[in-house]
């Protein structure tokens, strides 16, 4: 049988985030369950079992570039699943408030570029350092495909519409209305794609600098 990592210890304030998040959705399914909502419960209880995913891939990976994905990128995840699930969903089935999709769909963006730019330092890691891919071509990559992800999550939209007769991109006859929930979403996600690739870019340039200035790299040169 093959043999378990162990799960590296983080920081108690990233902890404290991800048990609050958890706490949120459990507590949130639990309720409207007994209200007779069962989907939300299964809902939150996906949602919970995600927010372990850097534990199963610091267990599970093995000695795969996964294992070095940076928890606090979970932590933002984590607080994006917990806020979509708990409050996105609240005020979209017991509301009439039609904008709680726009703290979303901006976030989304922020952390998949976020996410985007970690991966492609990664995967580069193991290269020499003259090989290693560069800030600007890791910056490229965390866009495009922090804006790839929002394109297929309009895809979907459009496909479910299409196929089940709902209307997730709040499609109107006659009207530009569904034109427009698609540009603002994309819109969003775009913005915050931008965002997360530039806060990433300058914390690894920050990062690198202050591993520079370290004395035990300065003796070993």
């Amino acid at each position: 049988m093959k043999k378990l990592n162990s799960i590296p210890v983080i920081p108690k304030s990233h902890q404290i985030t991800w048990w609050i998040c958890r706490a949120s959705l459990f507590i949130w399914g639990t309720v409207l369950f007994f209200q007779g909502y069962t989907v939300e419960f299964l809902q939150a209880i996906f949602a919970i079992i995600f927010t372990h995913l850097w534990d199963l891939f610091q267990l599970l990976g093995g000695k795969s570039f996964i294992t070095k994905v940076p928890y606090n990128l979970f932590t933002y995840l984590n607080c994006f699943i917990a806020f979509g699930s708990v409050v996105g969903t609240t005020v979209n089935k017991f509301t009439t408030f039609e904008y709680i999709d726009m703290p979303e769909h901006f976030f989304a963006g922020f952390i998949a570029a976020v996410g985007g730019y970690e991966f492609a330092v990664i995967i580069q890691s193991r290269q020499p350092v003259d090989k290693r891919i560069s800030p600007a071509l890791a910056s490229l990559f965390a866009l495009a495909f922090s804006v790839t992800i929002s394109v297929g999550w309009e895809f979907y939209e459009f496909t479910m519409d299409r196929l089940y007769g709902l209307n997730l991109q709040r499609t109107v006859f006659n009207s530009e209305a569904g034109l427009v929930d698609t540009m603002v979403d994309l819109i969003l996600c775009g913005a915050g794609a931008l965002i997360g690739m530039f806060y990433s870019a300058f914390s690894h340039y920050n990062k690198e600098k202050k591993a520079l200035n370290k004395p035990e790299h300065k003796r070993k040169k």
